[in-house]
């Protein structure tokens, strides 16, 4: 059973860090493009940042120098590291695994079969 577990979520003030982890079980994400998603109420879905199998970064403009992405293969996590966090920044985050391996591609375009159930982050100003 594949599982994806985020945690690291809740609330800050503008300015403030938050690092949120998601813990991977079921599918190895070495071999897999994986990524950060958020939604806030009302609004779609956004790729946040993706990681590829050789570690190539991908960031979405709204978040380009204050966010970090990052992986542990061993350890099968996944992590975004966000700083200067601004009110705009609140919403659910989700991680996320391509279902196909190898793929040497990664962006948030991709096809992401398996999804974790979202950290809430609410950042105050």
């Amino acid at each position: 059973q594949v599982q994806l577990v985020e945690s690291g979520g809740g609330s800050v003030q503008a300015g403030g860090s938050l690092s949120l982890s998601c813990a991977v079980s079921g599918v190895t994400i070495s071999s897999r493009c994986m990524a950060w998603f958020r939604q806030a109420p009302g609004k779609e879905r956004e790729g946040v940042a993706t990681i590829s199998i050789n570690g190539g970064t991908t960031y979405a403009d709204s978040v380009k120098g204050r966010f970090t992405i990052s992986k542990d293969n061993a350890k099968k996590t996944l992590y975004l590291q966000m700083t200067s966090l601004k009110p705009e920044d609140t919403a659910m985050y989700l991680c996320a695994a391509v279902g196909a391996q190898w793929r040497t591609v990664c962006d948030s375009g991709q096809l992401f079969t398996y999804w974790g159930q979202g950290t809430q982050v609410t950042v105050s100003s």
